[in-house]
């Protein structure tokens, strides 16, 4: 179910930042966690990034992070391990979300 745009805004601000797990196997967890991103990491390379859609559709969402692929993003995580994806997350078709996430925290378009 998605939620009204103030429910997910004030979500965002009740709730701890989002933080990254890593795998570093070739296996795919069975389920995303419901808020936070799973990087998927080989020879100590990040490849992708995977999430729950934050507007509750529960769509699964994969970013690739490397440079050959397009379109692709970029990771970084602060000096606390709060992640933020460079440029924003804009799903064309579905529930049409369109978002940042900064710091760990989703801002919406």
């Amino acid at each position: 179910m998605i939620k009204p745009k103030w429910v997910l805004k004030l979500l965002e601000f009740l709730l701890p930042p989002r933080k990254v797990s890593v795998i570093e196997d070739d296996s795919p967890p069975n389920r995303l966690p419901m808020r936070n991103l799973i990087l998927a990491r080989e020879d100590g390379e990040d490849w992708a990034v995977g999430f729950l859609c934050p507007c509750g559709c529960k769509r699964k969402i994969e970013l690739m992070l490397i440079d050959e692929v397009k379109p692709n993003w970029k990771l970084t995580l602060d000096e606390r391990s709060r992640p933020t994806i460079h440029p924003s997350v804009w799903l064309k078709v579905g529930c049409k979300s369109h978002f940042w996430l900064r710091n760990g925290k989703i801002i919406w378009c």
